[in-house]
């Protein structure tokens, strides 16, 4: 039987979590000539988190785990909230290797979904990333599910009550699942996340690797309510593809057959290192159980960004993190993190 036909649904993002999991940094191919410089903001996202929370951190051995400690330390971290796992990966992005963990209806289980992973069409190594789905089930004790296609956490956004967001241009893309057509894709998100409704939107921004996740784009603040970045510069690369997901959300419908309501979200001022445009984007914000903590970018459209947050998330506080230096790895804290729904 699948998930959906056992009463198991993954939640919206706000529900109350156990945890939050993260897989520290350590690919130096992922932030060439700059992987020290992120660690400081990091960090500071890892005291955010602890705040509300545990943090659950996978590391790749016993020297990292005692110089993480120390830092963290220094940082005045929380350390009772914090457990260090053995679990080496190849890469920090937990969002897209990390479990997808459900809840049940019932309200007293949970399980695992251990979708395949391969790095965004293959472009990067995976194996050490594949096994943690695995290592975290046995760590939690819970039943795994295996739908056996490629999928990432980066590339759905759910509002918990049956409707879920992803982009044509990243499970569509033929380096995923070539053997799969729109509606057999459809299939397997609403048998093994627990769906009725899938809300189909365009492409990404422009510098994401990932070919176009919709945790850089459109992300549901409620069970009827989503924000959606836009692009005021009409010479911007981003401005087409963001008015037709615009357009797209206004026609779409909610599981219930409502209209969404769509809160436009400002760009950041393009940023580009090394000649290369970067996928800065506010929409890769982290609900945690405190607080939302929002990607910004030394510019002037930041606290704009941050004010429309605080218009949706009246319950937590909207806490900006620079990630200009982590932007280089082409992702911010909604890739770097991957929540566990508590019962």
């Amino acid at each position: 039987m699948t998930p959906k036909e056992l009463g198991y649904y993954f939640p919206a993002e706000w529900v109350k979590h156990a945890s939050t999991w993260l897989s520290y940094p350590h690919n130096e191919n992922s932030w060439p000539d700059k992987i020290e410089t992120i660690f400081p903001f990091y960090n500071q996202f890892i005291k955010e988190l602890a705040r509300g929370e545990i943090v659950n951190i996978n590391i790749l051995n016993q020297e990292m785990r005692e110089r993480v400690s120390k830092e963290l330390i220094v940082l005045g971290v929380d350390m009772t909230k914090i457990v260090f796992h053995d679990f080496k990966t190849n890469d920090a992005w937990a969002r897209d290797h990390g479990a997808s963990i459900l809840l049940n209806n019932d309200g007293k289980s949970r399980a695992i979904v251990d979708w395949d992973y391969n790095a965004w069409g293959g472009k990067y190594p995976a194996e050490l990333d594949n096994m943690i789905p695995s290592q975290m089930a046995k760590y939690l004790g819970l039943e795994v599910f295996r739908p056996e296609i490629v999928m990432e956490g980066g590339s759905v956004d759910f509002n918990g009550k049956g409707s879920l967001l992803t982009t044509t241009a990243c499970l569509l893309n033929e380096n995923r699942n070539p053997s799969l057509n729109q509606s057999q894709i459809e299939e397997k998100l609403i048998n093994y996340y627990g769906v009725e409704n899938v809300i189909w939107l365009a492409d990404g921004v422009e510098g994401d690797d990932t070919d176009g996740h919709v945790d850089d784009i459109t992300r549901f603040v409620n069970e009827d309510t989503v924000i959606t970045v836009v692009e005021e510069n009409k010479s911007d690369y981003n401005y087409e593809p963001l008015q037709e997901n615009l357009k797209l959300l206004n026609k779409a419908r909610l599981e219930n057959g409502k209209q969404i309501n769509v809160v436009e979200l400002i760009m950041p001022e393009p940023v580009i290192w090394e000649d290369q445009r970067l996928p800065a984007s506010y929409a890769n914000f982290y609900i945690a159980n405190e607080a939302v903590i929002v990607p910004i970018f030394n510019c002037k459209n930041d606290n704009k960004a941050i004010y429309t947050l605080e218009e949706c998330f009246k319950d937590r506080k909207v806490i900006g993190i620079d990630s200009t230096d982590i932007i280089w790895g082409l992702g911010s804290f909604h890739c770097l993190s991957q929540q566990e729904p508590a019962l």
